[in-house]
C-alpha cells in the first residue's frame, strides 16, 4: 500500500480526556458514560428524530466545549472573539458582534480575510423567528469580457495578480447588516480592529508559519510588511498596518460610501488598472450587497438553511439528500464503508455544483431541479460500494464544464465567526480573501490587501460562470444554520477550507447528530478532505486499518499528521432549548476561538 504522510510541523496533541455524551431528539447534552472512549455504544430510539448513538472511534477532546447562558461568540482569532463577547456584554447583539469581529478579523488574519475581500452571512431574529440571508460578494468589472482576457494573452483566469480581483464586498456587507440589524455605534464596533491595526498585536506561531508558507505571490509592497527581511515578523513582535488603520477608521465615520464611492475605491481602481486589471472606479461605485431567501433542506430531525448561488451551499443540501439512501448509523463513524460513501456523494453532489452553479442574475441556474429528492436519489444510487470513482459525470446538461479549472488545491483562506445573542438572535458569517493573500496585491497608499475571488469565473464558452461585465464569480463560501421542527434556533456553523468546506460541515453534523458527539468533539474528530480524481487527504488519527480498506477501495490517500488548515477550522454555537444553554466549540486546526457568558 502506498500512502503519502504529510506532517503539520505546528501539530498539538489532544491534552484532555473526553466525556461521552448522548444528544437526545432536540440535542439536550445529558452525560452519558465516563472517561473511557472504549465503552460500548448503546441505541436509543427517538420518536420523530434521528437515531443518536454513542461513539467509540474518535480522538480525546483537544478543548472543552465552551458554555453560557445569555450569549456566545467563535471566531477565527482569540482577539476578535474578545472583541464580539465585549460587544455582547455591553448589550450589542449579535449582529453587533459579528461587524467587531469581522474588523478585527480583517486585521489579525490578513491572509484570510479583509476590506479587500467578501463575505456571506445568514441572520435568524430571535423574536420572529425570520430568516434572511446577505450575499456581500462582489462582481467582475464592466471591462470583464472573454476579449478582455484574450488580449491579455491568458486562456484561462489567473489564480493571483490584478486579472483574478473582482470588487471586494465586505464593507458594504458589514454596513448593510448593521443598518438592518444593528443597534450600537458603528464606529464604535470597528474601533477595536482600528487600534490593532495601528498600534499593532503579536504575531502567533500560526500567523508566521502562515506567511511564509503563503507570502510568496506578495507584491513588494506585501512583502516589505508581511515578509520584513525575507521572512515572516517574529512570534510575539507586533504586527502594524497603519495605512490599513487609517482605511478603517475612515469607513468607521463615513460608512461604505467611503470605501465605495470616495477616495479609498478611487486609489483601488487606479492601482488595480496599473497592474492590467478590469476594475475601474465606476465599478465600485455600482456594486451593491444583495438580500436572499437561504436555501433549505430537512434532515436528521432539523432544517439546514444555506446561501443559494452564487455559492456552493446548493451542494451541501445536495449531499445531505443523497445521504439519506444509505444507512448512515449502521455503517459506523469512520469506518471504509462510512468514509468511501461519503467521499462518493461528494464526487457527485460536485459535479453537478461544477457544471450549473453561477450568478442566477446572469445564468440561468437550476436550483429546483438540482435539489429534487428523486433526482437526488436516483444519483445516490451510483455509489459503487466496491470501488472509488476516478471521475463523475454531472447529471444533466449536454456539455460537461468544471469551476475547478485551476493548478492548485484550493486551501480556503477564509474565516468564519459567529454569534448568538441575549435576545436569542443568531448570525452565521464567512469572509474570505479566497487564496492565501489573495490576489497577492496590496495597495501601499490604502494597507488594503486585495482578493482573487474572480478568478473563479470561467473562460469556457457557453459555462454558466462564464466571466461577463458585472457577474458574480462561482463562491466556495458557504455559511451554514440550522433550525429545530418547530421554528427554533439549533445552531450554526460554518468552516474555512474552500471546496472541503461542504465536505466537513456534513462530516461535523453526522459527528453530532448520528453518532452523539458533542459540538467540540464533532470538530475535533479525524477528518477527510476529497480533491480531484481519486485523491484524498485524511487525518492520522483514522485508524490504519481503515485506511488500508480504502486504499484496497480505490482511494489515493495523503495521510496528514497533526492539526492542519488544510480540514479547515469549524467553529459552531448549539443551543439548547430545554436549559436555553449555548454550547460553543471552535476547532484547534487553525486559530479559532469560542467565548460564552
Amino acid at each position: 500500500m502506498s500512502i503519502t504522510i504529510t506532517a503539520d510541523r505546528f501539530s498539538q496533541n489532544p491534552i484532555s480526556t473526553p466525556l461521552m455524551r448522548r444528544f437526545t431528539s432536540r440535542l439536550a447534552l445529558t452525560f452519558v458514560a465516563a472517561l473511557s472512549v472504549a465503552c460500548a455504544p448503546e441505541q436509543q430510539a427517538v420518536e420523530n428524530s434521528p437515531t443518536v448513538v454513542s461513539t467509540t472511534s474518535y480522538a480525546p477532546q483537544n478543548r472543552p466545549d465552551v458554555r453560557g447562558m445569555k450569549g456566545a461568540v467563535s471566531s477565527d482569532h482569540p482577539l476578535a472573539t474578545q472583541a464580539g463577547l465585549r460587544v455582547l456584554q455591553e448589550g450589542g447583539n449579535a449582529t453587533d458582534a459579528i461587524i467587531a469581529m469581522a474588523g478585527v478579523l480583517a486585521v489579525v488574519r490578513p491572509h484570510m480575510n479583509g476590506i479587500g475581500g467578501d463575505a456571506f452571512g445568514i441572520f435568524y431574529d430571535g423574536e420572529s423567528g425570520e430568516i434572511t440571508a446577505l450575499n456581500a460578494s462582489g462582481r467582475a468589472g464592466a471591462a470583464a469580457t472573454p476579449e478582455f482576457f484574450m488580449a491579455a494573452g491568458v486562456d484561462r483566469i489567473p489564480g493571483s495578480g490584478a486579472l483574478s480581483v473582482s470588487v471586494p464586498g465586505a464593507v458594504a456587507g458589514w454596513e448593510d447588516a448593521h443598518e438592518r440589524f444593528g443597534t450600537m455605534d458603528f464606529q464604535s464596533l470597528l474601533a477595536p480592529a482600528i487600534d490593532y491595526a495601528k498600534n499593532g498585536f503579536p504575531v502567533s506561531t500560526r500567523l508566521a508559519m502562515d506567511f511564509e508558507e503563503q507570502g510568496r505571490s506578495l507584491n513588494q509592497a506585501g512583502r516589505n510588511l508581511y515578509l520584513p527581511n525575507g521572512s515572516a515578523p517574529e512570534v510575539g513582535t507586533l504586527l502594524k498596518n497603519e495605512a490599513l488603520a487609517a482605511s478603517l477608521d475612515t469607513i468607521a465615520r463615513e460608512g461604505k460610501a467611503a470605501y465605495y464611492d470616495g477616495a479609498i475605491a478611487r486609489q483601488l481602481a487606479a492601482f488595480v488598472t496599473e497592474q492590467g486589471g478590469h476594475l475601474r472606479a465606476n465599478d465600485f461605485v455600482n456594486h451593491t450587497s444583495t438580500w436572499v431567501e437561504p436555501l433549505r433542506g430537512d434532515y436528521l430531525g432539523h432544517t439546514f438553511l444555506v446561501m443559494p448561488p452564487n455559492t456552493q451551499g446548493v451542494a451541501q443540501l445536495a449531499l445531505m439528500e443523497m445521504a439519506k439512501s444509505h444507512p448512515i448509523e449502521s455503517l459506523g463513524h469512520n469506518t471504509a464503508e462510512y468514509l468511501h460513501t461519503l467521499i462518493e456523494l461528494k464526487k457527485l453532489a460536485f459535479a453537478d455544483r461544477d457544471r450549473w452553479v453561477a450568478d442566477p442574475e446572469l445564468a440561468a441556474v437550476p436550483v429546483n431541479r438540482l435539489l429534487d429528492a428523486d433526482y437526488l436519489r436516483e444519483r445516490s444510487a451510483l455509489v459503487d460500494a466496491n470501488q472509488a470513482a476516478e471521475s463523475v459525470e454531472p447529471g444533466f446538461g449536454d456539455e460537461i464544464f468544471s469551476n475547478s479549472d485551476k493548478d492548485r488545491e484550493d486551501a480556503g483562506d477564509t474565516v468564519y465567526l459567529t454569534a448568538v445573542d441575549q435576545w436569542g438572535n443568531a448570525v452565521s458569517w464567512i469572509q474570505s480573501n479566497f487564496a492565501g493573500f489573495g490576489s497577492g496585491l496590496l495597495d501601499s497608499e490604502t494597507g488594503i490587501l486585495l482578493h482573487n475571488r474572480g478568478s473563479l469565473l470561467s473562460l469556457q464558452s457557453g459555462h454558466p460562470n462564464e466571466v461577463a461585465p458585472g457577474k458574480r464569480p462561482y463562491h466556495t463560501l458557504s455559511p451554514l444554520m440550522a433550525i429545530y421542527p418547530d421554528g427554533g434556533f439549533a445552531f450554526t456553523m460554518g468552516t474555512p477550507g474552500g471546496d472541503s468546506q461542504t465536505q466537513s460541515l456534513l462530516q461535523i453534523v453526522h459527528n453530532m447528530l448520528v453518532f452523539g458527539m458533542t459540538p467540540q468533539q464533532a470538530i475535533e474528530a479525524p477528518r477527510f478532505r476529497s480533491s480531484g480524481g481519486l485523491s484524498v487527504a485524511i487525518e492520522d488519527r483514522v485508524t490504519p486499518e481503515v485506511l488500508s480498506a480504502l486504499e484496497s477501495l480505490g482511494h489515493r490517500l495523503r495521510i496528514v499528521e497533526g492539526w492542519t488548515a488544510i480540514f479547515g477550522g469549524a467553529q459552531m454555537i448549539f443551543h439548547d432549548p430545554e436549559s436555553g444553554v449555548l454550547t460553543a466549540a471552535a476547532d484547534p486546526r487553525r486559530e479559532a476561538y469560542s467565548l460564552a457568558y
